[in-house]
């Protein structure tokens, strides 16, 4: 199976691309090896709305349910989504070898509950990168404030961290400055920083749903000029300020000569919403060195069919900065928008895992009688 021209030009100017998908029926059908060898795949992100969705399906895990019994449904859960997981990982093994780690990883969230608790955050990050027991995991940790301690800790203790629900570039910088803060105490701890790998999910698409929601309300040419700009212009300038920090901080020189890796900006969120907008719009618009991006399958298949892949960030931060500054002209907060998407993202995370529990225990009292 040959790969794809224009997954593969994406790739090719920098863009990892991975799968923002994952349950036992894709691993099981060959579905997933198949994205790896025709569509650039080299990754895979879960959160709990995947998981929801994975776990409503009756038949690919009652095997395991059986075998499992009448457990707790936490316990069920954990067992289920570990085990996914784990195959995962070992399908992208080579990948992950091949790539030095840089790739071939495959990320399972913390309980959501747990978005404002640091120390149960950085209890459970461990105890899932024990369970899964693969090198080329990645525990996703979401960026609240009380979520910020809880990446550097489990950091310092060699755990690679995919950091989520991010959506400022304030927050963003804060979770650069706990990635080095961890990487530091990794290397004080003792620990081989190559291999410890870390990225950071810039939701996009949630913020052009919002922003364009208000200029809507406003109802302005000017405001209808911004329209579909707002998340394309926050994620470049997140790329920007990527590039600053590693390029100036001097404690990140000293940290990668000694082996770490930057901790890569990866587009969630990258979905098209709005009909109106091009179905490749969030990867296309987003293309530079050094950045993943995670995808549905849906999206995936339209920049198979018409995605561009050529470079599309460098050399606009000014004009970026300039759609920043004409929201802000209009009344629109940005960081108003950006503080509610995040209160809105750990809420609807926390309803799908509400989901996955009714679903297990509905599944373990089928199974079991």
């Amino acid at each position: 199976m040959a790969e794809n021209a224009h997954t593969q030009k994406t790739s090719d100017s920098g863009v990892s691309i991975w799968l923002d998908d994952l349950s036992r029926s894709r691993i099981e059908s060959g579905s997933l090896q198949d994205l790896i060898a025709t569509k650039n795949v080299v990754g895979v992100t879960t959160n709990p709305s995947i998981f929801a969705k994975a776990l409503h399906e009756v038949g690919p895990y009652d095997g395991q349910l059986k075998e499992l019994g009448k457990v707790d449904v936490e316990d069920a859960v954990r067992e289920l989504t570990t085990t996914d997981v784990r195959n995962a990982t070992d399908i992208f093994r080579e990948i992950a070898e091949s790539t030095d780690y840089v790739d071939g990883r495959v990320s399972i969230e913390v309980d959501p509950r747990l978005a404002h608790e640091t120390r149960k955050t950085e209890e459970q990050a461990e105890q899932l990168w024990k369970k899964v027991d693969r090198p080329n995991a990645m525990i996703k940790i979401p960026a609240t404030l009380e979520g910020l301690p809880a990446i550097t800790a489990t950091l310092a203790k060699g755990i690679s961290v995919n950091v989520t629900l991010i959506f400022s570039l304030e927050r963003y910088e804060q979770v650069i400055d706990a990635f080095i803060d961890g990487i530091s105490q990794a290397d004080a701890n003792g620990h081989d920083l190559r291999h410890i790998g870390s990225v950071a999910s810039f939701f996009v698409s949630r913020v052009d749903t919002a922003v364009d929601k208000l200029l809507e309300e406003n109802g302005s040419a000017e405001a209808k000029a911004l329209e579909g700009k707002a998340a394309v212009a926050n994620a470049r300038l997140a790329y920007e300020l990527f590039e600053k920090k590693f390029s100036e901080d001097p404690r990140w020189a000293a940290l990668e000569a000694k082996g770490a890796r930057r901790q890569r900006p990866l587009w969630a969120s990258t979905g098209t919403k709005n009909p109106a907008y091009s179905p490749c719009k969030y990867v296309d618009e987003l293309v530079a060195p050094d950045v993943v991006n995670t995808m549905p399958e849906k999206t995936l298949n339209a920049l198979a069919e018409q995605g561009d892949g050529a470079p599309t960030i460098a050399g606009t931060y000014e004009e970026s900065h300039s759609i920043m500054d004409r929201l802000a002209a209009l009344g629109i907060n940005i960081k108003d928008v950006t503080d509610k998407l995040e209160a809105d993202g750990v809420a609807q995370f926390i309803n799908s895992w509400d989901s996955v529990l009714a679903d297990v225990q509905a599944g373990i009292d089928r199974v079991n009688g």
